[in-house]
């Protein structure tokens, strides 16, 4: 019988429930996401550098807790593309968009 396959299944290799450290593996990758995304169009700017540079603090706090390597594969790619956002938002206009200097 074929067993299904949760996403927690994956981020949770040593068998236990890991909310907290999946949580935030997820809003991670979500932030980097989005981040990357809003990235690709400069109207953009406030969103990906926002986006970018909550990401880059909430995965650095993921990263310093996670207990799988599921979780820090997950926390690595988000962290890359929130920094990648964040650069690239920071380039177009930089989080404040003007109002700043």
């Amino acid at each position: 019988m074929a067993q299904a396959t949760h996403v927690t299944s994956l981020l949770n290799t040593d068998g236990r429930p890991h909310p907290r450290e999946n949580s935030l593996a997820t809003v991670t990758l979500v932030l980097g996401a989005v981040a990357a995304i809003a990235a690709v169009f400069p109207g953009l700017h406030l969103l990906s550098s926002w986006a970018g540079l909550a990401g880059i603090a909430i995965g650095a706090r993921a990263q310093l807790i996670s207990v799988t390597t599921g979780q820090r594969f997950v926390t690595v790619l988000g962290l890359g593309a929130a920094a990648v956002g964040f650069y690239m938002g920071v380039a177009h206009g930089g989080p404040f968009g003007g109002w700043v200097g």
